[in-house]
Formats: C-alpha cells, sequence, structure tokens
C-alpha cells in the first residue's frame, strides 16, 4: 500500500498527497501558491496574499463559538528540495514520489516535504472540514521560510486579525514548543588564480557520502559527521604530507543542512600516488572508526579521476584548508534556562567553487541568546578572516522569547493529557521559527507550536510517522474546540 488515500486521519492525508504533487522549492512558490488560491475559491473562502506572496485564507466560526478569538493557522508552503546523487529529479517540475515503509511516509531518494506540507494539508483539512468547532480562523502560509525567512520578514500589520497563533511546523510529537533560537548565516569568499597542474601528476578525487545529514538545528546536538570537515582532513593530510594541489571541493548543499555528501579532487606527484592512496586509506578505517556509532552509513571513496586543467594557487589553497579545519563546526554551548537544550550552535553548511575564481563558504549559527548568537557568528568570521577570505553576515532573524504563562499553552497541554492521558513536553527548540519576527509585528499574539513526529527533515531521510500524524490530528482538532 503506497497510496495516501488509503492512511487514516483523512482528508488530512489526501490533502497531503495533493500537496506532494505540487512542486514548491524556496523562491519558487508560484505553483503552490496557485494551488492555494484556487482551493479557496472552489471551497467558497476568502483568501488574500500580500506582496511578498504570502497567501492568508478565512473560514467563519462554527455555530456557538462566534465569541471565540480568532485562531491563526500557520505553516509555510517552500520545502527543503534534497535529493540522494545518483537521484535523477526536477523539483521545478517533478511530483514528489512517496512510498510507505513501516509505518512511515518517505519519498523516493528526496525530501519528503512533510516540513511543511503535513501542516499545510493539516489547515486545508480544517478549512473543508464540517463537523469540527472552532473560532473564526485565519490560515497564513508563508514563503521562503527554509532560505531566508522572507515571508515571515515581510509580513506587515493588518495583515492577520487573530490573537491566537498556532504554529504547525514542529517535528516532534508530545512535545509542545514556546520559544526557539534566533539565527544568522556567515559567508566567507576567497579569490584564487589559477595555476596548471605539475607535470608527472596524477588527479584522484575523493568522495564522502552515506551521512545522515539533518536539520541543522534539530540534529545538531547529535554528533553527526558533515562532510566538508571529514573531505577536508584528507586533502589537508594529502596537502600536508605530499604537497596535493586543490582543483576542486564541492560540499553541502544547503545553509541549513548538516552537509551529508562533499567531493574534492586534487593532484599528486605520480611517484606519491600509491603513497597517497595508502594514507586515505588508513585515514578512512580510522575516520568510519570515529563514527563507527553516529554515522553507520559513512562510505569514502578514493579513484583515479580525469587529470583537471588547472589547480588553484598555493596561497589560497593553505588558507582555505587550514580555515575550513580550524572553523568550529556543532554545538558550542548547551542552555544553562532549559535543561538538555542546546543554546548556541555553527552549521559549516557547504562549500562551492563559484564562477570568477571564488570560493564561497556558507555557515550558520544559531542561539536563544541574541548576543551569544552574535557570539558564535563572530568566531566563525575571526576564522575566516585570519585566512585572509572576504566575510559577511546575513540580517538574521529573532528568536522567540517562552512565555509559560500562555493561555493557550494551557489549554494545549490540557487538551493533550485529557486525550492521551500523559503530560507532554514543554519546551524551546534549538531552530528557526518563524514565530519570533510574528512577535515583532504582532506582540500581542499568544502562540504555541507542535506538529507529527518528522525525522531526517532536509534530507533526503526525512519521513513522516503515520501514528503520531493522526495524535497531531486529534489534537489540533480539541485545541481549536477549546480556545474560547
Amino acid at each position: 500500500m503506497n497510496k495516501l488515500s488509503a492512511l487514516t486521519p483523512q482528508p488530512l492525508f489526501h490533502y497531503f498527497e495533493a500537496i506532494c504533487q505540487v512542486p514548491r522549492p524556496s523562491k519558487k512558490e508560484e505553483k503552490i501558491r496557485k494551488f492555494l488560491l484556487d482551493f479557496a475559491d472552489e471551497h467558497h473562502l476568502k483568501s488574500k496574499t500580500d506582496a511578498a506572496g504570502n497567501v492568508l485564507i478565512r473560514k467563519p466560526a462554527t455555530p456557538g463559538m462566534e465569541n471565540s478569538p480568532t485562531i491563526i493557522l500557520q505553516t509555510h508552503m517552500d520545502m527543503v528540495c534534497e535529493k540522494n546523487s545518483d537521484k535523477v529529479f526536477d523539483f521545478d517540475n517533478d511530483a514528489i514520489e512517496t512510498v510507505i515503509i513501516d509505518g512511515w511516509v518517505k519519498a523516493n531518494g528526496t525530501t519528503l516535504g512533510a516540513d511543511c506540507g503535513i501542516g499545510i494539508a493539516a489547515q486545508l483539512a480544517v478549512l473543508t472540514s464540517t463537523d469540527l468547532k472552532h473560532g473564526a480562523l485565519e490560515c497564513l502560509m508563508t514563503v521562503d521560510e527554509e532560505t531566508g525567512l522572507t515571508g515571515a520578514f515581510a509580513l506587515q500589520p493588518g495583515f492577520l486579525s487573530g490573537s491566537v497563533l498556532l504554529n504547525l511546523d514542529s517535528e516532534d510529537e508530545g512535545e509542545i514548543f514556546i520559544g526557539c533560537a534566533g539565527g544568522i548565516d556567515t559567508l566567507a569568499t576567497f579569490e584564487y588564480k589559477k595555476e596548471t597542474v605539475p607535470e608527472n601528476s596524477v588527479a584522484l578525487k575523493i568522495t564522502v557520502a552515506g551521512l545522515l545529514g539533518g536539520h541543522s538545528g534539530d540534529d545538531i546536538h547529535k554528533n553527526r559527521g558533515n562532510a566538508n570537515k571529514i573531505l577536508n582532513r584528507f586533502i589537508w593530510n594529502a596537502a600536508d604530507k605530499f604537497s596535493a594541489r586543490l582543483a576542486d571541493f564541492n560540499g553541502g548543499n544547503l545553509r541549513n543542512a548538516i552537509a551529508r555528501e562533499a567531493s574534492g579532487v586534487i593532484t599528486v606527484p605520480v611517484s606519491d600516488k600509491e603513497n597517497v592512496i595508502e594514507a586515505i586509506t588508513q585515514l578512512t578505517k580510522a575516520i568510519k572508526f570515529e563514527y563507527e556509532l553516529a554515522e553507520p552509513g559513512l562510505q569514502i571513496t578514493c579513484s583515479e579521476t580525469e587529470l583537471p586543467s588547472q589547480i588553484i594557487d598555493k596561497p589560497t589553497q593553505q588558507q582555505l584548508l587550514h580555515s575550513i579545519y580550524a572553523c568550529p563546526h556543532g554545538v558550542l554551548e548547551m542552555s544553562t534556562r532549559m535543561k538538555g537544550m542546546v543554546e548556541t550552535s555553527t552549521n559549516l553548511a557547504s562549500v562551492k567553487f563559484a564562477d570568477g575564481n571564488k570560493i564561497l563558504i556558507t555557515t550558520s549559527q544559531r542561539s536563544e541568546i541574541k548576543s551569544r548568537k552574535e557570539y558564535a557568528a563572530e568566531t566563525v568570521e575571526s576564522v575566516f578572516k585570519l585566512a585572509g577570505a572576504e566575510v559577511h553576515h546575513s540580517d538574521g532573524y529573532p528568536g522567540w522569547a517562552p512565555n509559560p504563562n500562555s493561555e493557550v499553552l494551557k489549554t494545549t497541554v490540557e487538551s493533550y493529557k485529557k486525550l492521551f492521558g500523559n503530560e507532554p513536553v514543554v519546551r524551546s527548540i534549538h531552530a528557526g521559527l518563524e514565530c519570533g519576527l510574528f512577535l515583532e509585528k504582532y506582540p500581542h499574539l499568544d502562540m504555541v507550536s507542535f506538529g507529527p513526529t518528522i525525522r531526517g527533515a532536509h534530507s533526503p531521510d526525512e519521513r513522516l510517522d503515520i501514528a503520531t500524524t493522526e495524535k497531531f490530528w486529534k489534537h489540533l482538532v480539541d485545541v481549536l474546540a477549546n480556545i474560547k
């Protein structure tokens, strides 16, 4: 059985399957926006968009709930577009291929888009319901959450009228989120000169693959390997011991994903070829031992490849390799305010050769504390400035400070206890939610975030737990009925 229409609850999975047919890369939300606006027209619901492309669909209160506060259900319409290297797929045009395996919904070789497609599906299911109780609803779907929070940044006062916001972009059923980390990106650019390959050289391609990757906030504490850091160890050692020269380095993809794959091309003297391969073999054994529990699928390969036409100049090579080695990655501080939560982290997201003889390194920093976020970004900046790179930061986005006295939190917790007989976990999340930006524009909002269990978000291992999706739906329906 691979049809989502056969799963319960319906119509939630019906709409999720429909959403999977609509391409929705970040910054390319035209098709999903049309889908949502057409949906509103079909069901005679009022809708509007703003200059950024955010969509708002309204539904009146059900009988007897007219005096309840207006509730905002909020998700984002874009998805992270990651695929396995051997998967042929066009995210701009192809539908996500869903499969059902052992109680999970997955995609075939790509990200699934349950982040935040299942939240959109929940909004559509509520909007078309005829048997649910709720106050007046505003369903907000923002653009470009994954690569810049563009929609949330652009949201203007007056677009929304609700006083309670339920963010449906969380990934741990049984946990209710009342805060999140703020974030900032730090980008470093090296300019290099091209040089000819030394005579009597041979080229070797080193590839790192099979890593779990994952969300650079929610998974950063799980000791997963970073393909950029691992690949750099091989190239750094080959350069240090055998005068290897660098021709290419291509690792990672998205700023908010831990790098899963990376590959590099080096040249070495023909006379050193076998010694280099042996050194790489020995280092491979050591690194696989390091990650044997955290990364059982780690694959490291080295093979001879076509000799490149050019290499980068040696000074830039040294600056690049040393700075990647020195650049921190992972958890920097654990929270002293909320036990077990990461306070501050940094992600070495991608290393790419770009046009104009440039190498672009993208990193991202997160923290629940604004000054710590800035400190982490300045630490990374210092590493790359010492190596001679040009460095700049993104504008960043604010965190969401927890409010343990929230009224909607009390309703959400009591609902969960009543439905499932146990206490939910209430916590902050070390990931960026749009809630912090909403509070800047609408400081009166009372907010919580919850959702079904999603694992492997931002990677082709992304999967949605079917059983917790049913619990999420029941919880959402009951919360809507009890916000009065």
